[in-house]
């Protein structure tokens, strides 16, 4: 993530977005991945999310392979878009105008290096003339999309395992989930195996706020318990509660951590 020290200008003079202040300091998914998968035994490796145009296909599936195949058959790939402009035009991989169909190559140059070879593939970014590429994953990489628009959300039905929803309002979950189960039976695949693992940026306070107006994930920790409570019957199948924002240092980020799990599971979720 990068953090411009002045206002600037978007991709292609489109303004960018504001900079929130805990992005000052996000370190690289990739090597953040790696680093908790020499660390760890059992627990599974995943982004929410990869911004994945901002990456060369090949590597990426290559990294993502190699990671897997290192630490056993951990990891779910989670991709999206991304928003920032800025972000684009440093990576210089594609512009963001190009960002959907960038990843949709992805997919197919991923499915192609994780599977048998020898790989083939040509494509707008991409030309792998049968060669032999590994290591190669320990098993199957699950994929999971985060999407909002109708086209991405059909890109989950048509080609995901799941979907990855962050700032959904609850009431919505449903049926846009139905939409999206509907979708993929239309496309001939099995809706039931697909799953949604939601991300909230956790906002903790140290009273509770008031209900009228109050964004979902903020609040007091039993506001932030009954909010996991809502996502649980809303349909989602996990739940990454980010505490990030609200930690002051690693062993704060620790405890709060611990402290919401407790809570969360006392609750029956």
């Amino acid at each position: 993530m990068l953090w411009p020290t002045e206002p600037t200008q978007g991709l292609y003079g489109v303004p960018g977005l504001p900079w929130p202040d805990f992005y000052r300091a996000v370190a690289e998914p990739l090597m953040t991945l790696a680093t908790a998968g020499a660390v760890t035994e059992r627990i599974r490796l995943g982004s929410s999310v990869l911004i994945a145009s901002l990456h060369v296909p090949l590597q990426l599936a290559k990294q993502l392979a190699t990671l897997d195949a290192g630490t056993g058959g951990r990891v779910l790939a989670g991709f999206g878009t991304g928003w920032s402009h800025d972000e684009y035009a440093a990576a210089s991989v594609v512009p963001f105008a190009e960002r959907g169909r960038q990843l949709d190559e992805l997919l197919d140059v991923a499915a192609a290096v994780w599977g048998p070879d020898p790989v083939s593939y040509q494509g707008a970014w991409t030309s792998v003339s049968a060669a032999e590429v590994g290591p190669k994953p320990a098993r199957p990489i699950p994929v999971m999309l985060a999407a909002g628009s109708p086209k991405a959300l059909d890109r989950v039905a048509r080609r995901a395992d799941g979907w990855l929803p962050v700032g959904v309002p609850f009431d919505k979950i449903p049926g846009i989930w139905a939409g999206v189960r509907e979708a993929a039976e239309r496309h001939g695949r099995d809706a039931s195996a697909l799953q949604i693992a939601g991300r909230a940026n956790v906002q903790l306070t140290p009273e509770a706020l008031p209900e009228k107006g109050r964004l979902q994930f903020t609040g007091s920790r039993e506001q932030i318990v009954a909010d996991a409570v809502a996502a649980s019957e809303a349909g989602m199948h996990e739940l990454l509660l980010d505490v990030q924002g609200s930690a002051t240092d690693a062993k704060h980020l620790i405890d709060l951590a611990a402290e919401l799990h407790s809570a969360v599971r006392a609750a029956g979720v």
